[in-house]
Order: C-alpha cells, then sequence, then structure tokens
C-alpha cells in the first residue's frame, strides 16, 4: 500500500532559479554568509515607522534611529497584519497612504506590543525579512544545513543525494535539483537510492525494493514550521514527484521559543539516526511488522483508536489489499493509507506517527 508524495514537486515547479542549489555546500555558503549579515531585534510596535520613498514608489521601514529596511513581500505582510490592515489592499494604494495607513494601524488603532524584527544587511542593502512576535523561537538554516552537511556530505556524492530520474543517476543541475531556499523558506530532499531495501511480497507476490529517502524543510521567517519527513519509496520522476512511497513519518517543530532547543533535541538526532541506519536494520523492521500476527485484529485497532476509526482502517487495507488486516504491517500501511485522506495536518501527522510506533512493536 503506497502513496505519491507532491512536496519535492511543488518546490520543483514554483521556485525560481535564483533558489535553486546544486549543491549543499553551496547553500551553506550562502547561508552562513546571509547569517553573518543578520541580527535580530525586539522593539516596541510605537518604534517602527512605514516611510514613503521620494518618488512614492514604495516605502522603507524605520526604528527611533532613523535607520530604514526594505521590507520583502512576507515580512511587509506581517507588518500589515500587525497593523490590522490588509496588506494586499496596502499594496494596491500609493506608497504615503499606505504608510500612513501602516503608521496608524502601529501607533494609534491597537495597544503597543513588542515586535521581532529580522534584519539583514548584505553587501550594502538593508532588508526588513520578518516582523514576528517577541519569542519567535529562530532555527537557523545555516544550522539546519551545516547538520546536513555534516552527516550527508555534499548532497551531490555519497549514498544520500539529490535522488535520479527513475532510478538513474543524474548530474545535479538548476533544472533537476531537490535543494531549494528563498526569502521565506528552504526545502531539501536527498535519498539513498544505491543500497535499496528488499521486500518480499512487494506487489503480486513479488519481491520489491525502495529506496529511503527524506524532506527538511525550515523557515527563519516564520512562513512554516521545520521538520523532517522520512519514508521509503520507488523511485523519482524527473518532474521530481516520490512515487510507491511508503512509511512516510514526520517530525514538526513550530517556531516558539523552545525550538532551537527541540532542534538540538529531536530534529538533529533524528537525521544521525538515519544516517547511520542501515537498510539491514529497516528491512529487519519490516520483516519483523510483516511476521507479527494479530490474534484480535479487532482488539487491538479498538485499543488505539475510536471503533469508526478502526472500521476505516479495516475497510482500507481491504479495499487496496484484497485481504483482512492480518499482521502489525498490516496496521501501519492501513493507517498510513487513511492519513493521506485526512486534511487537518495536526490529525494527519498525528496518525502517522501512530502508524511508525506500531510498527517499531514488532522489534
Amino acid at each position: 500500500m503506497s502513496s505519491t508524495l507532491m512536496q519535492a514537486n511543488r518546490q520543483w515547479s514554483s521556485r525560481p532559479a535564483d533558489e535553486r542549489f546544486t549543491s549543499l555546500d553551496a547553500m551553506l555558503h550562502h547561508f552562513r554568509a546571509l547569517r553573518a549579515a543578520s541580527r535580530s531585534a525586539v522593539v516596541s510596535s510605537r518604534s517602527v515607522a512605514a516611510v514613503p520613498d521620494a518618488d512614492n514608489a514604495g516605502l522603507t521601514i524605520a526604528g527611533k534611529a532613523g535607520v530604514e529596511y526594505s521590507p520583502t513581500h512576507w515580512s511587509f505582510g506581517q507588518l500589515a497584519t500587525l497593523a490590522g490592515a490588509p496588506a494586499g489592499y496596502l499594496r494596491t494604494l500609493p506608497s504615503p497612504l499606505a504608510a500612513d495607513l501602516l503608521n496608524w494601524g502601529l501607533h494609534k488603532a491597537r495597544d503597543v506590543e513588542d515586535v521581532g524584527l529580522l534584519l539583514q544587511a548584505p553587501e550594502g542593502s538593508r532588508t526588513l525579512a520578518a516582523a514576528t512576535g517577541p519569542n519567535y523561537g529562530r532555527v537557523w538554516n545555516a544550522d539546519v544545513v551545516g547538520a546536513l552537511v555534516n552527516r550527508f556530505g555534499d548532497g551531490v556524492t555519497g549514498d544520500f543525494k539529490v535522488p535520479g530520474e527513475f532510478g538513474h543517476d543524474v548530474t545535479v543541475t538548476r533544472a533537476n535539483t531537490t535543494l531549494f531556499a528563498g526569502d521565506r523558506d528552504m526545502f531539501v530532499f536527498l535519498a539513498d537510492e544505491k543500497n535499496r531495501i528488499e521486500l518480499p511480497n512487494r506487489r503480486d507476490g513479488q519481491t520489491g525494493t525502495l529506496a529511503r529517502g527524506f524532506f527538511v524543510w525550515n523557515s527563519e521567517v516564520g512562513s512554516q514550521t521545520l521538520g523532517i519527513g522520512t519514508f521509503l519509496f520507488d523511485y523519482v520522476c524527473c518532474n521530481r514527484i516520490v512515487w510507491g512511497a511508503d512509511q512516510y513519518k514526520e517530525i514538526r517543530i513550530r517556531h516558539t521559543s523552545g525550538a532551537p532547543d527541540r532542534f538540538i533535541e529531536e530534529v538533529a538526532p533524528a537525521l544521525e539516526r538515519y544516517a547511520d541506519s542501515s537498510t539491514a536494520s529497516s528491512t529487519k523492521a519490516i520483516e519483523d511488522a510483516r511476521a507479527a500476527r494479530l490474534d484480535d485484529v479487532s482488539a487491538f485497532l479498538n485499543s488505539r483508536w475510536s471503533r469508526k476509526m478502526s472500521a476505516e482502517l479495516m475497510a482500507t487495507h481491504e479495499l487496496e489489499e484484497g485481504r483482512p488486516i492480518e499482521t502489525l504491517w498490516d496496521v501501519t500501511t492501513a493507517a498510513t493509507a487513511v492519513a493521506r485522506s485526512i486534511v487537518n495536518q495536526d490529525a494527519r501527522v498525528a496518525l502517522e506517527r501512530e502508524a511508525g510506533a506500531i510498527m517499531s512493536m514488532a522489534a
């Protein structure tokens, strides 16, 4: 029972050329330079002011010292939210009027509050990259990519690297890369397609093989969580769609004040475990789960989920596999299949995590 993962395809199909990297080393160099040119500041909302440009074509954001920073599209939207004004509407207005409305919202229309600013000044330019809450738990992209380089190398050689096309190696270019980063977020997809895991009875009674892969994503500016998703898969096509994916598991960390510590305690160790794990251990875990037969399937499911969810798991497995649930592996694959249809992210991830936990029970 497998699925298709579209996360890498969405990145590949939407990123411009300057947000595509051909190695983790190049990505790390970019982020280290940007971090060296960045600083965080927590200021009162009363001290932030929008200033229209001299030609009224745009605006900048200044603090008490009068130093002006150009907002990104993202940070302008964050400021507009703080000011209680719709960003899309403000962008249609002449800059003096837009600045007046922003300043009214920040200085008069709401209570004073602290704002966390991310200020960047690479090569003489000055950019406001983010305007978040004062307790935003920033995990730097340089730290995330640095951890990847330490464990997996440059991302184009070694075992884990930018995936090939239909299982065949490719020379990594901006056109086929799976390493992406812009002013809002970053995304990495690496895979080990050389050391594949052999599975008996993969499909229609035939032995098949699966590769290991993972996604890592992060945002320094508040556009999304920090996370890692691991999975097994058949192959990746030239459009960077992951086909035949199984056993997808996620760790997601919101950027609260404890996020940097949780990166150290959860995500970084998970990357290390994944790097150090062997195909033999993965194969054994799957074989153990396949061999772990359940005496009373209904009782097992009902002890973990509602009767409605248990019935859905059994029906889904029978529909897709043509037979009832019999083993821990069957429960895991049924839970993974049902999770794909859940719209709510938290509920979906919770079910995926439970699926992974059930598979490990066979060890």
